[in-house]
């Protein structure tokens, strides 16, 4: 084979190299115009948000503790000051992520857009030691926030969460807090740590196991079911900020007999029956 001919078969495999070789991703960046944003753990990118889904932080009632308490956390960061990760806790409904996303958008307002809120779903917890290498060399602030967060049987994904929030060697970045609701105290369900507690040979450190994770979170507020008045207090307030036609009169029997039929009266019962008020009323939201 002569000189020409072994440069023409090494340009050939180049360019089959090339066209099989993934596409160069562009540098990791997060957009300065966005507030909030979706975690991709597939592609490993922030996708950004348009428009979040939540409601004012005044039309939140009954959780006045927790919302003084959440906003004090948050606004320590945003200002770089110290701040704890944060678990919300309780029962469903009671308003737990609605005060995550409204408690970042109040202190978005005061301290002029300091952080970007990053949703990261259950699933992808795994994904989470990546994705706080990314953000820890970004000069923007983050909360992580996982809504629902909860572990079963052998799901092992907690120890990882654990190491990631606390106890790892890099530890958790400075520009990056964690924040996540559950419907469990210790994001485990009882009759799991109670057979951890039966079965293991030393059942003391079993347990410590399984709760160590929630151990993580400096901040713990809890949520619990709502008063009567509390619930017409939410209604009045969605009542009069979106000016529907109707009297509290009017519209007390019909809440009544809305949490009659669900069961259960929360900040979510009172917001279904406000859309469903709202639609008879013929009055868009």
């Amino acid at each position: 084979m002569t000189d020409r001919e072994t440069t023409e078969l090494l340009k050939r495999i180049a360019d089959a190299l090339d066209r099989i070789a993934p596409e160069a991703r562009p540098p990791f960046a997060v957009a300065d115009d966005a507030d909030a944003f979706v975690w991709n753990a597939e592609t490993e990118r922030l996708d950004p948000v348009a428009k979040v889904n939540r409601v004012d932080i005044a039309l939140l009632q009954g959780v006045d503790l927790q919302r003084d308490q959440m906003l004090e956390n948050t606004r320590r960061f945003a200002k770089k000051l110290p701040a704890n990760n944060a678990l919300l806790w309780g029962a469903r409904g009671a308003g737990k992520s609605s005060l995550v996303k409204a408690a970042h958008a109040a202190v978005n307002k005061e301290i002029d857009g300091s952080l970007a809120l990053v949703e990261l779903h259950r699933e992808d917890i795994p994904s989470l030691p990546k994705l706080l290498s990314l953000l820890r060399g970004s000069d923007r602030r983050f909360i992580l926030f996982c809504d629902d967060l909860s572990f079963d049987g052998q799901d092992a994904a907690y120890k990882s969460l654990k190491a990631v929030l606390e106890g790892g060697v890099e530890g958790r970045p400075d520009n990056v807090l964690f924040y996540a609701t559950s419907n469990r105290r210790h994001l485990m369900p009882r009759d799991m740590i109670e057979n951890e507690r039966s079965t293991a040979v030393n059942p003391s450190e079993a347990v410590e196991e399984k709760v160590s994770l929630s151990d993580r979170f400096g901040l713990w507020l809890g949520f619990h079911s709502c008063d009567q008045q509390t619930y017409f207090s939410m209604i009045r307030g969605y009542v009069e900020a979106y000016d529907l036609p109707i009297t509290e009169e009017e519209w007390r029997p019909m809440a009544v007999e809305w949490t009659v039929t669900r069961g259960a009266r929360s900040g979510r019962v009172a917001w279904q029956f406000i859309q469903d008020l709202a639609g008879r009323l013929g009055v868009a939201l």
